[in-house]
Parts: structure tokens; sequence; C-alpha cells
């Protein structure tokens, strides 16, 4: 007989398995095997989306989630790019999906990126363009990036030198050559985006180009191109004549 106030052996809660609907997981398997056949081309975006929502949302229907997602930020693009803070606001999502969205965020940034390093830049000005666009077309606010390249006109590295506002970044030459110096670059590609969508430049872009051309050519390093990158299209100062 057991001892009058013995504790009792402590047991794990039983927790119940939430089974999937039938109709969830037939409509999850068709869509599938329908990507895997027919791949990306073969579905709208939204169910290209609802493929991202399967492993962060496992037991709900996520094409309602799917749709209110394009609904608030436009496109598959400007969803998977949308802000943390953004995707937190929005109705049907929490952490776990959030995460997936950013892995492949992530995932697309560094092959895009991937393409266009460890070779000259003029063999690579398209994969270049893409990597930028990938990277910055859809940001909410203005990023400032900096391309530092070396006597072959290959990347040495890649930096962002600055984040601001939705209309504004701010820049310092200074702050650039210097770490020009420090890479031994000779030349430079500036590129930063139009949160507006239109590339067309301010006169504030056209200054401070002017300001750090300046700046470089006295320490005989080149300034390649400033690109303006929008939503649909990107702006080079070079082909436009403003170089």
């Amino acid at each position: 007989m057991p001892l009058s106030g013995a504790s009792k052996p402590d047991r794990a809660p039983v927790r119940a398995t939430i089974e999937q609907p039938s109709y969830i997981k037939d409509h999850r398997k068709r869509l599938r095997e329908r990507f895997l056949i027919g791949g990306p081309d073969a579905i709208p975006e939204y169910e290209l989306l609802e493929l991202l929502l399967f492993r962060g949302i496992p037991r709900r229907d996520v094409k309602p989630v799917a749709r209110q997602l394009l609904e608030t930020f436009g496109d598959f693009n400007s969803v998977i790019t949308a802000p943390i803070g953004r995707l937190r606001a929005a109705k049907g999502i929490g952490s776990s999906a959030i995460i997936e969205l950013k892995i492949v965020e992530a995932a697309a940034q560094r092959l895009s990126r991937a393409r266009m390093m460890n070779k000259p830049i003029i063999s690579g000005w398209n994969a270049l363009l893409d990597y930028c666009h990938t990277v910055m077309a859809h940001r909410e606010t203005e990023q400032f990036r900096v391309l530092y390249l070396n006597t072959k006109n290959m990347i040495l590295a890649d930096e962002c030198a600055g984040s601001g506002t939705v209309n504004h970044v701010p820049v310092y030459p200074r702050e650039i050559i210097k770490r020009c110096l420090d890479l031994s670059a000779t030349a430079v590609i500036l590129v930063h985006n139009h949160p507006t969508g239109d590339p067309t430049p301010s006169q504030a872009d056209i200054d401070m180009t002017e300001r750090i051309e300046h700046a470089a050519r006295v320490f005989d390093i080149a300034l390649h191109d400033h690109v303006i990158i929008g939503r649909e299209r990107e702006l080079s100062f070079r082909a436009s004549g403003l170089l």
C-alpha cells in the first residue's frame, strides 16, 4: 500500500493530435503536384504564396490568407519583401509563416548576388541589375548601396552605406572614399532605390553624385555609374548622360 501523503508520479499531459481536414489535405497535395509537374508558371501568384504558407500554417486553409496578403501588399514580391512589422499586422499570419516568407526572400537575394559575383561587371551587368531589383525594388524606405571594384572591374564588396526614409537617405562621400582605400578599390558603382517606384533622379541625387565623383577623383577612383532602382525599371546616370 502506498504511504499516506506520498506524491504520485508525474505524467506527461496528453495532447490531442489535430488532423488536417481532408479537403485541406487533398488541396495541398493537388497543388504541390501541379507545381512539380508544371513549375511556377503553371500556378497563379496566390497559389505560389499558398505553397509557402503551408509549412507556417499547417492545419488551416491558407487560400484566404494568401489572397489577403496580395491584396494588402500588391504582388508576390512585395509580400515576401514586406517589413516584418507590417507582416505581423496582417490578419491570419504568425511568426512561423513570416519565417517561411523571409527564408524565400533571403534565398532569392543570395542567388541573385551569386550570379553577379566573381565576374567583370561589364559581362555581368544584367545580373547586377537583377540583384539590385531583388534587394531594393520593393523596399518601403530608401537604401544606398556601394559596389566596390578592383582593377579588373570585379566586385570586391557590396555594402549598404545608409538607410533612410521614404524619400531621403544620408550619404557621406568621405566614408565611401575611406572604404575604397581600405579595400584597395579602384572604382565604385552607386545604387539606391526610390520607394515611389519612379527612378527619375532628384536634384539632391544629382548633387550628391557630383560630390562623390569629385571626392573619388582626388584619389584616382572611378565612379562608373549611379543606378536608381524603381519598381519596374531602373535609371543609369551614365546611360542618361548625367555622368
